[in-house]
């Protein structure tokens, strides 16, 4: 066995393929979740589960972490959602040694992690550094500020209004008119988050997952063209494809990022530019929620994921089959007296 792992989140869309993925390359498996886990499926696939606090819960987040580690030998911890990601890296702003945790934390570092979860931030690194194709913004006050007395009358619409924060479409707001500018305008500056504005392109999502090792600089990306999404942007039927200039652009990215080990761009590929234009829209730092269709088309990215946080670098590319992939649900029953 080559140790224990936790997983966080284990009812989120990608914790299947985890899970699976380090038990194939054998790792004791500990999850925890903020649902009991007669509600979460995947609790029957890991060898211990714990009830975890929300990761918005600083202070008792941290000291579950804590205490689940020293408890089962934990030698790894990989976050699977935005909420863990930015609790544990306003962990290591705090204190660098996290209380002295021993366990390796599956994530790109503080620097990097602070781009990725500020839309703004990467915009303007990514652009200043003509790496690819982004979507400008501005801050939702000074759109009010400059364009609040003509009506809104000067902007072209549709515009997307979210969070320089946001995650999985919350708090997104596609405006189609000034009439309801001028209404999300003046109600969100009453709010205490941060909203950039943005003009909407019409097109496909286009998913990239990225695996970086830093140490050797290699780095493999498989893009997909999302067919079928849920409301909160986990694709469900998916279209894998290669484009040799897609991936480079990533590889790039990602090396400009000091990306380690696997996240996941998002663009758009423009319809009005006929396809083959892809616009920026960001980089999530963690496993996206379709992690499993790259497997499926002939790449492990969590297999690969963990290889750089072991020291073994990265597996090559090899053979990617160009296929559409659909997710399907099944469902499980627990009674009283199961975990």
């Amino acid at each position: 066995m080559t140790g224990s792992v936790l997983v966080t989140a284990i009812g989120s869309f990608s914790a299947e393929a985890v899970i699976r993925g380090c038990k194939e390359m054998g790792f004791r498996v500990v999850g925890c979740d903020i649902y009991p886990a007669k509600w979460v499926a995947n609790s029957r696939d890991v060898d211990v589960c714990y009830l975890s606090p929300p990761g918005s819960d600083g202070a008792a987040y941290r000291s579950f972490l804590a205490e689940v580690c020293e408890k089962e030998g934990i030698g790894w911890i990989l976050p699977l959602t935005d909420v863990e990601v930015d609790a544990i890296q306003a962990w290591r702003l705090l204190d660098p040694q996290m209380g002295g945790l021993r366990a390796v934390v599956c994530m790109s570092g503080t620097e990097t992690i602070d781009y990725c979860r500020n839309k703004e931030k990467i915009e303007t690194f990514l652009s200043e550094r003509k790496l690819c194709r982004t979507i400008p913004g501005r801050w939702l006050t000074r759109v009010f500020l400059s364009e609040a007395s003509s009506g809104y009358g000067d902007m072209t619409f549709p515009q997307v209004i979210k969070p320089v924060d946001g995650r999985s479409s919350q708090g997104l707001h596609i405006v189609q008119d000034p009439a309801q500018m001028a209404y999300w305008s003046t109600a969100l500056r009453r709010t205490s988050s941060r909203y950039l504005v943005q003009p909407k392109i019409e097109g496909d999502v286009i998913t990239v997952d990225v695996v970086r090792d830093p140490q050797s600089g290699d780095c493999v990306c498989l893009p997909r063209r999302e067919l079928l999404r849920t409301s909160n942007g986990a694709g469900t039927s998916v279209y894998v494809f290669r484009d040799e200039a897609l991936e480079r652009e990533c590889q790039d990215m990602a090396a400009a990022l000091d990306i380690c080990g696997c996240v996941n761009f998002e663009f758009i590929e423009s319809k009005e530019t006929g396809g083959r234009e892809y616009y920026f829209l960001e980089c999530n730092p963690r496993f996206a929620g379709g992690v499993a269709f790259s497997r499926v088309a002939g790449y492990d990215m969590v297999k690969n994921h963990l290889n750089v946080f072991l020291g073994n670098g990265i597996e090559p590319v090899g053979r990617i089959r160009e296929m559409h992939v659909s997710r399907r649900y099944e469902e499980y029953g627990m009674e009283d007296g199961q975990t």
